[in-house]
């Protein structure tokens, strides 16, 4: 092969293999303990990863899957937020309606903060130095500052599930019994507008692509949604998994993911911030639904277990103690 040929080749082999996603579980994390588990939130400033654990959050060293420690007394743990400057951590405790304020470093729980029903996702927004709660059956926010001063609630007219800063006074969140995206002004603490998400129905969880201004809402009738959230519109909707209750987007490589019940992925490339393609379906263990992303590391952590025989009428078994893990999945 002549030498010129031979570069050509390397450099289209190289290029091939750049752009192939070639995503897959590097890791697997056994962490064991009872209970279920709800919302994955990678903390990358400290190399940590908390998941809620039913009455406790785990705090796992995204290294190495260490237990680095818990946050107990929590009923009922669903979301997790880190506010870097204050040195808190904020965990919703959905059956007593409240939020667990802890030290960030020592996990020791501080004081409790009132909320509303169903306190569910919650959001740092660091311009505004507050965390936001998700109020499923309330049909709110809870709006607290960064030292765990009860500031207002939010009515958002609907059932809110995920949410996530913009990094500009503005928050989003998804409302999933009427298929809208909501945002919410920070300083004001209300409601500034609100756009469809249509064709997807029951939008749950949420990323967001700052630098293009982009909101990707994981659909559980089986599509994404991407929004332009400067025009309030719905730009395109790609094909995912059934059951989805994760969403990543890693801007630095420009993919974003839904993880899905049905034991799968999604991963999603971004050639324009108008256009999008399905890449990749990783195949996870069934009921892996939940799942935080490192932008830094580029590293996606999925949630897993095993679970027991189903019971009459219900959806799934319970968790097989011992089983828990948190799977890596990367490329």
């Amino acid at each position: 092969m002549k030498p010129v040929l031979a570069m050509a080749v390397s450099a289209t082999v190289a290029l091939l293999l750049a752009q192939s996603p070639g995503y897959r579980i590097t890791h697997t994390y056994p962490l064991g303990g009872t209970g279920s588990w709800d919302y994955v939130v990678a903390d990358p400033p400290n190399h940590r990863v908390f998941i809620a654990r039913q009455d406790r959050l785990m705090v796992v060293d995204a290294e190495n899957g260490t237990l680095l420690g818990e946050v107990a007394g929590i009923n009922g743990a669903h979301g997790t937020a880190i506010a870097g400057t204050s040195g808190h951590g904020f965990a919703t405790s959905g059956n007593d309606q409240s939020v667990v304020m802890f030290d960030a470093k020592t996990f020791k729980v501080l004081k409790k903060i009132p909320a509303a029903e169903d306190a569910d996702a919650i959001v740092y927004d660091a311009p505004s130095g507050r965390v936001f709660t998700l109020n499923g059956d309330a049909h709110s926010s809870t709006v607290i500052d960064s030292q765990g001063t009860l500031i207002t609630n939010i009515p958002l007219g609907g059932k809110p599930e995920y949410g996530a800063s913009a990094g500009d006074g503005k928050l989003y969140a998804n409302l999933t019994d009427s298929s809208e995206v909501v945002e919410i002004d920070t300083k004001s603490a209300q409601v500034a507008r609100r756009w469809s998400t249509a064709p997807c129905k029951q939008p749950v969880s949420m990323a967001i692509d700052a630098a293009h201004h982009r909101l990707f809402s994981g659909c559980r009738s089986g599509v994404m949604a991407i929004s332009d959230y400067q025009t309030g519109r719905v730009v395109t909707t790609l094909p995912i998994g059934s059951g989805v209750d994760g969403a990543g987007c890693d801007a630095g490589s420009g993919m974003a993911f839904a993880s899905n019940a049905d034991g799968t992925m999604t991963v999603i490339h971004q050639d324009t911030p108008d256009q999008y393609r399905v890449v990749q379906t990783v195949t996870t263990p069934q009921g892996s639904r939940n799942m935080g992303l490192d932008p830094v590391t580029h590293r996606t952590y999925v949630a897993s277990a095993k679970f027991g025989p189903v019971p009459p009428g219900g959806r799934r078994g319970a968790v097989v103690e011992g089983t828990f893990a948190v799977l890596v999945i990367e490329r």
